[in-house]
């Protein structure tokens, strides 16, 4: 599985360590069988508009994303067996609950591709 950075409108790190999901079997696996998901840490599930918590085992925020990285909504504290979307979105960002909260992200907020230390 791919794995990316992405960073923030003001340079804030959003994921450090940002798995990509964007195969048949990485977008349906997602985040299923893991224990938590740690600060920093995210997956990006790319070509949806929805996403569910059936089955996991603790609450995650969702990033619903356009094709230009830009937040389209957003869905804190997503406790499990829940349901979310948001129509015209291209992807969702899965991130810790409670990071949202932290990084201060919004609707309308653009995110970007980015590296850590330059590399």
């Amino acid at each position: 599985m791919e794995r990316i950075v992405l960073v923030g409108e003001s340079g804030q790190c959003v994921c450090e360590l940002c798995e990509v999901a964007d195969g048949f079997f990485s977008r349906g696996r997602g985040l299923l069988g893991r224990k938590r998901l740690a600060e920093g840490h995210g997956l990006l599930i790319k070509s949806t508009w929805s996403v569910h918590t059936w089955f996991m085992r603790f609450p995650i925020d969702v990033l619903f994303l356009d094709r230009h990285l830009t937040v389209l909504k957003v869905r804190k504290d997503m406790r499990p067996w829940s349901i979310a979307s948001r129509f015209r979105a291209k992807s969702a960002l899965e991130l810790a609950a409670g990071e949202c909260e932290r990084l201060g992200i919004e609707v309308g907020d653009r995110l970007g591709w980015g590296s850590l230390n330059g590399a």
